[in-house]
């Protein structure tokens, strides 16, 4: 699909970070140009502000989860270090701008349980993230990936709040495992491991078109729809259809599979929200403290959910 000039530009006109993904998913700029692009990340805008605040023993904000100095008097903060980390990783940035970050963080805890950091800890969400971190950073995190294998449930998916005895799946944790275990076979290149195990995953979310309860057929959260930058650990249908895409990117070459008619309503839900110019706008900006916005507030004009939403639109039309 040839993409409006106007548009292109706009979204070209922005960080590195998103600059890259533009120029690779959205307009088949050669490798060489993108590659150089994603190089820019830890040394301008975004990805330098935010390596600019790592403190010397590799954290951010000086706790693993939460800031040293959180109390829980607040919204939840976006500034300790694995949410760090996440973004980096997101934006592209190599490993190499973080080198001796992984022997660091081996001797942090985390908050809960003073677990150590690259072992994980009992929350799947933070788990998932700790996966792809650490298999970016090349920190051992293997043990993870069987953590994930004993703790799926019998309905195919994860809950967060297994440990405090939930044995029903929720949305929010089962994508975040999803896109953990595919880090983990796309980096590793290890399917027979998780691949039975991330099939029951998709089914769980494929069986409730990305966002119904099975009991009732409504939307299971009222924020299924609202397609917002950074999601951090929280569920939208834009964030699930953009990691089927991944998926099946994964998949495609060895098995040629395309996009699961069950998504079909999801991907109208999230078609139904481009504006007149192309663009879609900010669901919402959640609460908590930030080292900086890397997105615009609520109900304008965002790059990053433009690019998500316009590659799930392309590779789900081109199927």
């Amino acid at each position: 699909m040839m993409m409006d000039t106007r548009l292109s530009n706009w979204l070209l006109d922005s960080d590195p970070a998103l600059r890259w993904q533009v120029e690779r998913d959205l307009l088949g700029i050669d490798e060489d140009t993108w590659k150089t692009t994603r190089a820019k990340v830890p040394t301008e805008g975004f990805g330098r502000e935010l390596l600019s605040h790592q403190d010397a023993d590799g954290q951010w904000a000086g706790g693993a989860y939460f800031p040293s100095d959180f109390r829980g008097e607040a919204a939840q903060p976006w500034t300790a270090t694995t949410w760090a980390l996440n973004q980096l990783r997101d934006w592209g940035a190599p490993a190499s701008a973080l080198e001796g970050t992984a022997a660091k963080l081996a001797s942090i805890r985390w908050e809960y349980d003073d677990l150590p950091y690259w072992g994980g800890e009992v929350d799947v969400c933070i788990n998932a993230m700790t996966l792809s971190n650490g298999l970016w950073l090349g920190a051992d995190v293997d043990a993870i990936v069987d953590w994930f294998l004993d703790h799926q449930l019998d309905d195919g998916g994860w809950n967060c709040e297994w440990v405090e005895g939930s044995t029903v799946a929720s949305y929010h944790s089962t994508l975040n495992a999803l896109i953990g275990l595919l880090d983990y076979q796309v980096r590793t290149g290890d399917v027979e491991r998780v691949a039975a195990a991330r099939a029951r995953g998709e089914e769980y979310l494929l069986r409730r078109e990305l966002f119904r309860r099975l009991s009732t057929g409504e939307p299971f959260y009222d924020r299924a729809f609202s397609l917002a930058h950074p999601r951090r650990a929280y569920y939208n249908v834009l964030a699930a259809a953009d990691y089927f895409r991944a998926a099946d990117c994964f998949r495609a070459a060895a098995e040629g599979t395309g996009p699961d008619p069950r998504m079909a309503a999801a991907i109208e839900i999230i078609r139904s929200q481009r504006q007149d110019d192309g663009t879609w706008l900010q669901g919402h900006r959640l609460d908590g403290d930030v080292w900086f916005h890397i997105d615009v507030p609520r109900g304008e004009p965002s790059k990053w959910v433009t690019l998500q939403a316009t590659r799930v639109l392309e590779w789900w039309d081109s199927a």
